[in-house]
Parts: C-alpha cells; sequence; structure tokens
C-alpha cells in the first residue's frame, strides 16, 4: 500500500509536517504535474522531488550538475533507508553498470545523474526501458544565459518533454529574478507549469559590506573577531588570489584549503572532503565552489572581490546558516573593484546587448553596496520582494551618513575634462586624486600637472575620502573606464550634468570604524549563538563526539547523520525511551532503528 506524503514526511526524515509551499508542491507533482520552485538555500527544495520520488511508482531521476552533491545526497539518502543511487565520471564500469541494473530492476528510489550523462543515448536508451517516476531540474538557474552560472549543456533538457511527455518534471533553483523565471520555464518547455515562489528572505544572514582596504588583514580581522574556530566560505575572483589568501589565512592560524578549476581534480575533492567532515575549516575558492554543498553549519560567506551580479551574491551568500541558525555575509569592496569589472565588461565577448546586459547586473551589485538604506530591502527588490528594514544588516545597525557630494563630484569630473580637453591625457584613479589633493609626486612633476588650475583644490579630502567618491561616480556611471585596457577614466554623457550644476549628488559616507574585540550577536560560539544550559550543553558535546565517531566510520560528513539541530533538541529535552527519541525533529524511523540504543545509552552518561 503507497503511503501519503505527509507519512514519508514523518516516517523517512523525522519531520512533523511540511514546511511553505512544500506540501502544494510534493502534491502537485504526485498527481503527475509540471513545477518551477524556487525556494531559498536552505528552504527544504529536495523534499519536493525526494518525496514524490518515494510515493510515485518508479524511479525519480534527478539532474544535478555537480559530482559532489550527488555524492553528499545519495549518502545522505542511504541513512535514511532511501534506495539511492548515482551515475556520474567519478564511477568505474562495474559500478555504472551495478547502478543501471538496479534502475532496470526497479530496485531504486532516486538516481541522480549529471546533464552531460543523461544526454548521451546510452543514459537515455536506459531511461526507456526502466520506469521514470519524475525529472527533478536542480539548479534550474544554469539553463539561464542571462544568469550567473550559464551551463550549455542544461539547453538539451528540453527534450525530456519530447521523449517522456507524461512524466513529471520539476524545475528547482535558489536564485533567479522574474526575467531568469521566465527564460528557464521556456527553455525547458515548463510554460504551463505553475511558479512556486517562496520567499527569498534568509533573515538568519546577517549582511555587511565595508570599505576594501588591506583585505588581506580585514578578512583575517573578522574571521579572527566573529568567527574564530567556524567553518567559512571565502570566495575570489582569480585562481591566484585564492591561493594567495588561503597561504595567508594558514600562517596566521586559521586552517584553510583552496579551491579552483586549475587545481588537480584529486586535490579538490580531497580539500572538499576536508570541508564537509572537519570542523572549523575555511574554504577559500573561486565561485566554481559551493554549488549544492548541503553543509548546513557554515557559519560565513566572505567575499573578498565584488561578484558580478546580485544573483550570484545572493546564491553565494545563501550558503551560509544553511541550519537557520544566526550567520554572516561579510563583503569588502573598493574603487579597484569598480574597475576591474567595468574593464572586463568592455573587453568581454559578445555582441553591445551582452554587454550591457553584463553592465545592468554590476550597476545593481554596485547599488546594493552604495544603499544608504536596508541592504536586505535592496536585495530582496531585485527578486521582486518587498519588506520592512530588516534590523539585521549593518545599515540597519549602524546607519551610514549621506552626504552632498555635488562639488566633490565636479572637481574630479572637471580635471578629467581639463586633462583630456586641454593636453588629451588619460590617468588612472591615483593620479587624479593626486593633483586634486595637489601632492607633488614624479609623475605630477614630470607631466607638468602642477599648473592645471585643479591642482590642489580638493585637498580638504583625504585619499580615501577621494577614492569613495570616484568609486561611488563609476557606480552611477559618471565615468567610465576606457576601452583600451589601461584603466583611465573618462567621461560619459551623464557627467555634462553634473558639470553644469543640473544635478545634486548623494553619496554615503562610511560610518567610523569601530574596533570588534568581541564576537557579534551573529556567531558567538560554536553553536552559533544558542547558549543551552550546562548539562544540556555537556550531553550536545557528547552526542558530538558520538556523531563524529559513526559519521568517520561511514565515511560521510557529521551533518548526514544528524544535524546539529536534532542533536541539540535531544540534549534539551532528553529521552528516556525510544518512542521519546522518535518525537525527536529530524529522527526517522530508519535513524531510530540504526542509532536509537546508541543515542539513549550517549544521553543516560
Amino acid at each position: 500500500m503507497t503511503i501519503s506524503p505527509l507519512e514519508t514526511l514523518q516516517r523517512v526524515f523525522g519531520y512533523e509536517s511540511f514546511r511553505g509551499d512544500q506540501q502544494a508542491i510534493i502534491e502537485h507533482v504526485v498527481q503527475g504535474g509540471d513545477a518551477l520552485v524556487l525556494m531559498p538555500t536552505g528552504g527544504g527544495k529536495s523534499l519536493c522531488y525526494q518525496i514524490p520520488a518515494l510515493v510515485r511508482p518508479g524511479t525519480g531521476i534527478v539532474i544535478s550538475p555537480l559530482i559532489a552533491l550527488m555524492q553528499d545526497q545519495v549518502d545522505a539518502l542511504l541513512e535514511l533507508g532511501v534506495r539511492a543511487a548515482y551515475l556520474n565520471s567519478s564511477q568505474d564500469w562495474r559500478t555504472s553498470r551495478d547502478v543501471e541494473q538496479a534502475f532496470l530492476a526497479g530496485e531504486l528510489d532516486l538516481l541522480y545523474v549529471a546533464p552531460e550523462r543523461l544526454l548521451t543515448d546510452r543514459c537515455l536508451d536506459l531511461l526507456s526501458q526502466g520506469r521514470v517516476s519524475l525529472f527533478a531540474i536542480d539548479e534550474a538557474h544554469c539553463v539561464s544565459q542571462w544568469g550567473h552560472d550559464f551551463r550549455p549543456e542544461y539547453l538539451g533538457l528540453s527534450l525530456l518533454h519530447e521523449r517522456w511527455p507524461h512524466v513529471p518534471r520539476l524545475a528547482l533553483t535558489a536564485t533567479a529574478t522574474s526575467a531568469t523565471r521566465r527564460e528557464i520555464a521556456d527553455r525547458l518547455e515548463l510554460n504551463g507549469a505553475p511558479h512556486f515562489v517562496a520567499s527569498f528572505d534568509r533573515p538568519n544572514i546577517r549582511y555587511r559590506i565595508i570599505e576594501k582596504n588591506e583585505v588581506r588583514r580585514q578578512l583575517l580581522s573578522f574571521i579572527k573577531a566573529e568567527h574564530e574556530g567556524d567553518c567559512g566560505i571565502v570566495y575570489c575572483l582569480s585562481r591566484a588570489r585564492v591561493e594567495e589568501t588561503a597561504e595567508f589565512l594558514c600562517e596566521n592560524g586559521i586552517p584553510a584549503l583552496p579551491y579552483h578549476a586549475g587545481l588537480g581534480a584529486a586535490v579538490r575533492s580531497a580539500n572538499q572532503a576536508r570541508f564537509l567532515r572537519e570542523e572549523g575549516v575555511v574554504m577559500v575558492a573561486t565561485i566554481a565552489f559551493g554549488m549544492g554543498v548541503n553543509k548546513p553549519d557554515v557559519r560565513f560567506v566572505a567575499h573578498i572581490d565584488l561578484p558580478k551580479s546580485v544573483e550570484g551574491y545572493y546564491q553565494e551568500t545563501g550558503r551560509a546558516g544553511r541550519d537557520g541558525q544566526p550567520a554572516t555575509a561579510w563583503l569588502a569592496y573598493g574603487l579597484q573593484d569598480v574597475v576591474q569589472q567595468r574593464r572586463m565588461i568592455n573587453e568581454s565577448p559578445g555582441d553591445d546587448a551582452f554587454r550591457r546586459r553584463l553592465g545592468a547586473q554590476l550597476d545593481a551589485m554596485l547599488g546594493l553596496c552604495e544603499t544608504v538604506n536596508c541592504r536586505r530591502q535592496r536585495l530582496l527588490a531585485y527578486f521582486d520582494q518587498e519588506i520592512a528594514p530588516c534590523g539585521n544588516c549593518d545599515t540597519c545597525l549602524e546607519p551610514p551618513q549621506a552626504w552632498d557630494g555635488t562639488v566633490a563630484a565636479q572637481k574630479i569630473l572637471s580635471a578629467v575634462y581639463r586633462l583630456w580637453r586641454e593636453r588629451g591625457q588619460r590617468f588612472g584613479a591615483g593620479h587624479l586624486i593626486d593633483i586634486l589633493r595637489g601632492k607633488p609626486t614624479d609623475r605630477v612633476k614630470q607631466y607638468e600637472h602642477e599648473n592645471l588650475t585643479v591642482y590642489g583644490i580638493g585637498a580638504d579630502l583625504s585619499e580615501q575620502a577621494w577614492r569613495g567618491v570616484l568609486r561611488q561616480l563609476l557606480a552611477q556611471s559618471l565615468l567610465a573606464v576606457d576601452h583600451e585596457g589601461y584603466g583611465t577614466l573618462a567621461l560619459t554623457d551623464s557627467s555634462r550634468d553634473v558639470l553644469k550644476g543640473e544635478r545634486t549628488l548623494m553619496f554615503r559616507r562610511e560610518p567610523e570604524k569601530k574596533a570588534r574585540s568581541t564576537r557579534s550577536a551573529s556567531a558567538r560560539g560554536k553553536d552559533a549563538g544558542i547558549v543551552l544550559p550546562p548539562d544540556a550543553q555537556q550531553r550536545f558535546e557528547n552526542l558530538r563526539v558520538w556523531r563524529s565517531e559513526v559519521a568517520r566510520g561511514h565515511g560521510v560528513p557529521a551533518y548526514v547523520i544528524f544535524h546539529d539541530a536534532t542533536l541539540r533538541e535531544i540534549a534539551m529535552n532528553p529521552p528516556a525511551s525510544m518512542d521519546d527519541l522518535g518525537g525527536i525533529s529530524g529522527v526517522g524511523v530508519r535513524k531510530l532503528e540504526a542509532y536509537g540504543e546508541e543515542i539513549l545509552r550517549c544521553v543516560r552518561e
């Protein structure tokens, strides 16, 4: 007899009730309907296809872009007693053959496949010979050519509708604007499917964006003051920066590992395994890392280079605090980031429409960085969601000042104008600031720029303040980076209105820097700010030690055995019997049978 979705949730996964739209989505798919599902990272997307796959006859096929994600999810499902497997390039031919035979024999509930593998004739023929209960297309934003993580192989997935017209399909993602959603639906032929859009808000994440100044030192200070001993991810734009930053953190007592596409597959795999299975490891990575990583206790995500888009930034910061406990999204950015990103857009291959789209994405990201209002409001507005000020971002907690920067802007735009108009010269930010501040450098003397009428007219502002003015002018496209790749600055069509006094500019002034000698409320201690009574804390630590030993024996990350939230609940409400333990959230039938007696013994001790 087939059990209901709710019974499956309770018996297999150990949760009492569904959250948000989960029940509506699951019932829709169980009945054979297609769906486009948007839920934030940690919002429970996986259950939306895992439960229908267990309820419907046949095998659920999950299309996933990363090998690590497949292995992680299959390990977790096997612990729950779910018959799951994957097919990917990490397996030898004998293992792949065994998985294929299990699928044909109807012995699998879920089968994970990479899109490249799925689209081969061998795999398509295999699926045609078995019984498929549903197709789940995970990380569906990869289909969007305007998105932040386009993967061309995803475009071929429209054939699923052609070859299996009566098998329900779900496209799932944590990140998509309304335009990206329309593109996903169009490319995957899901135009008639309902869109289930959950709130994009992750209230447990504290967003903080600071002005870059010796960024590695700033990063080290942030980690030591607020997240020492915590697991975190640091994102960089280049491979070289990843290597340098990881080495710097290690030299300063932070256990850090590098991850980028230039490392060998074995090294990447080993580093990812350490990050998933050990506590307190910091992964320094390019954006190639982290998609689909299910590690729930990532306490911070730091960016030391400016992300290219709000979608990418949201996706990456969403890897923090998946367990719902407090976490921090920290970003340092400065003038050079804006110059570099503008130059990369100018030099990018593609037509003008493509470059305009990249420019619009960067403008939205810069707007988030420079806003004087609530960061979370600005972030969620990008995804067409309105909220009240959040009270948990830097601009809410330490409101910045806004100041009239019109005169300062006119001074620097005048300097750019005079250099070009009178001398046919263009220079970068540093030299322009030296001219305005009246600094007699060798270069100023070489070009006789001390004779310019604008020389010294900006001595009232510090070098850092002028860099802030330039950064915000670039952010608002009132200055442009040259197309020749030298990083020199030029006026734009919009500059004229400012020079003529027809436009007022209000700039953001950073609040005074305060020494942070104690950990913030967002992350006190390894237990993410949750303070347990002494006896419960001791039980919790005992349970974590037991869990680590079990995980090591099974060769899986500790959270695959039980999440911290489940262990905390056991520690706070120590069960006296198997029935009591079975009522704890996250303890399903299989885990109760496998670990119940050991947990009760651990609690008694």
